[in-house]
């Protein structure tokens, strides 16, 4: 017999249920409903013939797979495997919980690459997290790629600086017939940050690391993503973006790589930490078409909205083809510096760079 305890910190009025390799990985199967000792608090005793495995593999739902039990850094954990006998007590820190404007099954599904990868251009190491389409694993189709900066930010509950949602808004572009992309979340360095994401050396904050930062993304992360999930690796169908010192690290990595990147999403990008970046758009090809999506809102400071106007001049002054740089600049009148902004403008952005693959 196995006695199992389960401890949660966050409850709601969703019944928990354990599934498995005992029932066929079933959810909302009433055998395998966890009795409430109380708010927080379930157990369940497992008695035979319902255990017919040596090793029991198994999760947690709030109901079913939409109801999904996370980690504390908000993914879905791997599966729990225990011999089947004795006592156990689990936690759980938080649970999936989705919200009204999409159905469920359009979630996207979230795999951590690695919690540590290594960066070898800075020595470092760093988690990288997919968010695949919801049909992924029942298909064979192959996928454009969009690589955002500041992983931490994009889709996780309780980030401190507040979260893009991007996880929700893929699943509500994806139940509307868009959004077949992969999203590929590079988390940030924490204190490391501004000097990872920062291309030139400065006074304030000393060297900047972001020449060897975008070498990782265009030579290490790429090559791996590329080999380990069935992507459309050309430039054509490779995106690249972020906010703040995200957007101003996206864009260095997407003009010093101009044969791996094509797409930008640039969102209120840091322009102020150096005049050299307005000096970067004279390195594009004009044989190599290339989509910006830059937003900025007019409410987060004096020069961003300037910064925003200045780089798109500088793009239209290059003198390119038709339709070599495609350019598209949202100015915000009431936009403010911050996570839900950057999300709102997403969805949208998120189409226009990647409607046509």
């Amino acid at each position: 017999m196995l006695t199992i305890d389960l401890f949660t910190p966050v409850d709601d009025i969703r019944p928990v249920f354990i599934t498995g390799n005992f029932n066929g990985w079933v959810t909302r199967d009433e055998r395998f409903k966890m009795e409430k000792v109380k708010d927080g608090h379930y157990r369940y005793a497992f008695v035979q013939p319902l255990i017919t495995t040596h090793v029991l593999e198994y999760k947690y739902v709030k109901g079913g797979w939409d109801g999904e039990e996370l980690d504390g850094d908000g993914f879905p954990p791997t599966n729990r495997r225990v011999i089947p006998k004795g006592e156990i007590k689990d936690t759980v820190p938080q649970w999936k919980h989705h919200d009204k404007g999409y159905d469920p099954q359009f979630y996207p599904d979230i795999r951590v690459v690695a919690k540590q990868f290594t960066i070898p251009q800075l020595n470092r190491r760093r988690r990288i997290a997919v968010l695949l389409p919801w049909n992924y694993k029942d298909s064979t189709q192959h996928y454009p790629v969009l690589y955002l900066q500041d992983g931490q930010n994009l889709f996780e509950s309780g980030a401190p600086y507040g979260t893009w949602g991007v996880d929700k808004k893929l699943a509500a572009l994806a139940q509307a017939g868009h959004g077949d992309f992969i999203v590929v979340a590079i988390d940030h360095g924490g204190k490391e940050r501004i000097r990872e994401f920062s291309p030139y050396d400065s006074a304030q904050w000393g060297e900047g690391l972001g020449r060897d930062y975008a070498r990782f993304l265009a030579e290490t992360l790429k090559p791996y993503i590329d080999k380990k999930f069935r992507t459309k690796p050309e430039r054509a169908f490779t995106g690249i973006g972020g906010s703040s010192m995200g957007g101003l690290i996206s864009i260095y990595a997407g003009v010093m790589f101009p044969d791996v990147f094509s797409k930008f999403m640039i969102f209120s990008p840091s322009l102020w930490i150096s005049q050299r970046i307005y000096r970067e758009p004279l390195r594009f090809h004009d044989l190599s078409p290339t989509k910006i999506y830059f937003y900025a809102g007019e409410q987060e400071s004096a020069s961003m909205a300037a910064g925003a106007r200045k780089f798109k001049e500088i793009i239209e002054t290059r003198g390119f083809a038709p339709h070599t740089v495609q350019f598209h600049l949202e100015l915000d009148p009431l936009g403010k510096h911050n996570e839900a902004r950057w999300g709102k403008e997403f969805p949208t952005a998120a189409k226009w760079l990647f409607e046509s693959e």
